[in-house]
């Protein structure tokens, strides 16, 4: 680990203030990154992959309302620095927005789960091999326009969809599909004030820019995140398939949002997870599905659209199919749930 300046600060105004006083020294070194439970950036900074010249340590920013679950006439807010275990455990997110609580319960381990944030957890990076190693040269998220080692590499985690010929790395997080099922917002500081936007424009596919992960600005905080009470919110679920059944990745994941009517979907909100670059909104396949009922039929003509724009590589192809099964088997787990 190189060294690094750590400033602890009380405020987002401060937090903001130090994030944009540093410069970049090199394409390696972000001048600021904000330490929360520390759980993605201390282990990629021992990897050398994040160089940061200062840590601001914001958790004494939980005392300002980050730290904050607020339920109020069935709505959901959430400070960015919650823990991802006091949010999985949270009585009414279990029974009223119960794809937040899997989502979060199906991530890491329960001690990593203690100590990360929910802020922290949105933004966490890439699992790719070829990411975290930097004794591969070839990797345009870490080094851009290095090429893409994955490509010719073993790349069965990596993405089938969102791709792009300068990156095929996978998003990792769990929480990340259910937010954005959600039609979650993200609320935001930075230099420019406070602002909130819908969390399905954070992150950012990696098109030429694969090191240009999120529509964030320099400085910018994440500060909470805003679910409004829909229909659907109560019949949703988080399904996560994986090599094993704790303490790993997706290989491919689901979270469903269902507002079921006489067997019909009246509305419906997917988003996939293990399979893409960014996190999914499987709009296609929602829009196959909604007015109609759930058949098999129809299920599996939802899960063909999903994934019509797939783009595999020599180890991944596996994910179609797979991905494809996931999403019927989560829609139809939702159909069934007693609410």
């Amino acid at each position: 680990m190189r060294p690094f300046q750590h400033v602890a600060v009380d405020n987002p105004q401060a937090a903001v203030q130090v994030a944009m006083a540093g410069r970049a020294a090199s394409p390696l070194q972000s001048p600021a990154h904000f330490l929360a439970g520390g759980t993605t950036l201390i282990d990629l900074m021992k990897l050398d992959v994040m160089r940061p010249q200062t840590v601001v340590d914001i958790n004494a920013l939980e005392r300002t309302g980050l730290g904050r679950i607020e339920t109020a006439n069935g709505n959901l807010r959430l400070g960015a620095l919650v823990r991802m275990a006091d949010a999985a455990e949270h009585p009414a997110i279990q029974r009223d927005y119960p794809v937040i609580a899997q989502s979060l319960k199906f991530a890491a381990s329960q001690q990593l789960r203690n100590m990360a944030s929910l802020g922290g957890n949105v933004l966490q990076r890439t699992r790719c091999t070829y990411f975290r190693d930097v004794t591969y040269e070839a990797c345009n998220k870490r080094n851009p326009g290095s090429g893409c080692a994955a490509m010719d590499g073993f790349n069965r985690a990596h993405a089938v969809l969102g791709t792009s010929n300068s990156c095929i790395a996978t998003y990792p997080g769990d929480f990340a599909q259910a937010l954005i099922a959600l039609d979650a917002s993200v609320e935001i500081s930075g230099a420019r004030g406070h602002r909130a936007m819908p969390f399905a424009t954070l992150h950012r596919r990696p098109g030429i820019t694969p090191d240009i992960e999120t529509s964030l600005a320099p400085g910018d905080i994440i500060t909470a995140f805003a679910l409004p009470a829909r229909p659907w919110t109560r019949r949703s679920l988080y399904l996560k398939i994986r090599d094993r059944s704790s303490y790993e990745f997706a290989l491919a994941s689901a979270a469903v949002a269902l507002d079921l009517d006489a067997g019909r979907a009246r509305d419906i909100r997917i988003a996939l997870g293990g399979v893409a670059t960014v996190p999914w909104r499987a709009r296609e396949a929602e829009a196959a599905l909604r007015g109609q009922e759930l058949s098999d039929d129809n299920l599996i003509a939802a899960a063909e659209a999903a994934f019509a724009d797939a783009r595999t590589q020599e180890h991944n192809a596996f994910k179609v199919a797979l991905g494809k099964r996931t999403l019927i088997r989560a829609v139809q787990q939702a159909a069934v749930m007693e609410i």
